[in-house]
């Protein structure tokens, strides 16, 4: 059979460690005997981060930018130890952030659910989608260290000459002071990312904050999101989904009791923190997915996992690992069937969800790799496969799949 291929490039984005290894190894096994890849490729590993101080991730960025469709591998973002390991020049800025930045996106963070995985929220029998407003906050703030009686204001110094100060405390001893920022242009992009994505996969947006004690701050993000939300609101009442605004303690206590099936539209830590739950309460990080969407409808998938060093260190002596390369497939499958639905690619749609098809019943059919042994509620027991193993399954489990 003749493979499929699209007209458009892919934007992808080679990574680090043991997720390069697996990313080369889906590629040969799951994807090339199948599709004609036709991507536009650059190496973001730190090596060649370093090489040519950080530009190809921003020629990566505006190449999504150009073609509105990326998948990226996980990308080591460097610390001190690293910088020392690897030679760095320079501690080179996290490749999620540098596109992030170039995109102007949010990230969406949803668990891919598997039968006989069952969340520890006993109640959720669908995905629980995180957007988090990556930008500004606590994450962009500005931090003091105070060491005697002193007393911190806010200061704002317009352009025209005025002045607006603000006493935040008057300290008798030493403590601590931060200052925080966002702007109105992210949170408006933000809520139309938000908007634009519920559209696409058809989902009601919860969005939560606390403008009863923040009543500048994050009320500002709720009057923006209302204010967004009118140019959605027509296509949202067409489409049968729904916006809602709630405190965030009230929204947590919500997400719990649900049985799922939404977008959370959350600021910038509440995002953060969040996500990790929900992965965690769904069963692995292996198992999540990440999506960024630009408001201008350009998307970037990658899993929401890191290198996972650790098993590379195994890997590079020879030992066996088993890894759950299952985010990284559907970061594939996802990138395929966006660019399968912006060129109307039929046999395109049909292969990656043929690719998820393939994955979940390996899964369910109780071959696993080692981090989804504890979290096991199959009939049987599980079987342990290694890393590479495990994507044999899944390849035998989609030729079928295409042939039947």
């Amino acid at each position: 059979m003749a493979k499929i291929t699209w007209k458009t490039p892919i934007v992808e984005m080679q990574g680090d460690e043991m997720t390069r290894v697996l990313w080369d190894r889906i590629k040969e096994t799951l994807l090339l005997p199948h599709l004609e890849l036709n991507t536009d490729f650059y190496d973001l590993s730190l090596t060649e981060r370093e090489r040519t101080k950080d530009e190809v991730t921003v020629k990566a960025a505006n190449a999504i930018k150009k073609y509105g469709v990326g998948v990226k591998c996980a990308t080591i973002t460097p610390n001190s130890r690293r910088m020392e390991e690897y030679k760095l020049s320079n501690m080179w800025r996290s490749p999620n952030g540098t596109i992030r930045s170039v995109l102007d996106g949010t990230v969406f963070r949803a668990p891919i659910a598997v039968g006989a995985i069952a969340p520890y929220v006993g109640g959720w029998k669908k995905p629980i989608t995180v957007a988090r407003h990556a930008y500004g906050d606590v994450y962009a703030a500005s931090e003091i260290a105070v060491d005697a009686p002193a007393k911190a204001e806010l200061k704002i110094m317009y352009k025209d000459g005025r002045e607006v100060v603000k006493e935040i405390f008057g300290f008798s001893s030493s403590g601590i002071v931060q200052g925080m920022y966002n702007t109105d242009k992210s949170i408006e992009s933000f809520a139309r990312s938000c908007f634009s994505y519920a559209l696409d996969v058809g989902q009601d947006v919860w969005f939560a904050a606390k403008d009863t004690i923040s009543k500048t701050y994050d009320a500002r993000f709720k009057s923006v999101f209302d204010e967004v939300f009118q140019g959605y609101k027509e296509r949202f009442e067409k489409h049968g989904i729904k916006y809602e605004y709630s405190l965030i303690d009230d929204s947590v206590a919500r997400v719990i009791r649900s049985e799922g099936g939404f977008i959370w539209a959350l600021k910038n830590y509440d995002g953060d923190v969040m996500s990790d739950m929900v992965a965690t309460a769904f069963g692995s990080l292996a198992m999540m997915t990440s999506v960024l969407v630009s408001p201008d409808g350009c998307y970037e998938y990658e899993a929401a996992h890191g290198t996972v060093t650790r098993h590379y260190y195994k890997y590079l002596k020879g030992e066996s690992t088993s890894t759950n390369s299952v985010a990284t497939i559907f970061a594939w499958s996802g990138a395929l069937k966006k660019r399968a639905q912006t060129e109307n690619n039929a046999a395109l749609k049909n292969f990656a969800e043929s690719l998820e098809k393939a994955v979940i019943s390996t899964i369910e059919s109780g071959f696993v790799t080692g981090d989804l042994i504890p979290l096991w509620r199959g009939a049987s027991a599980p079987v342990k496969l290694d890393s590479f193993s495990f994507l044999s399954h899944i390849s035998e489990n989609l030729g079928k799949i295409l042939n039947s």
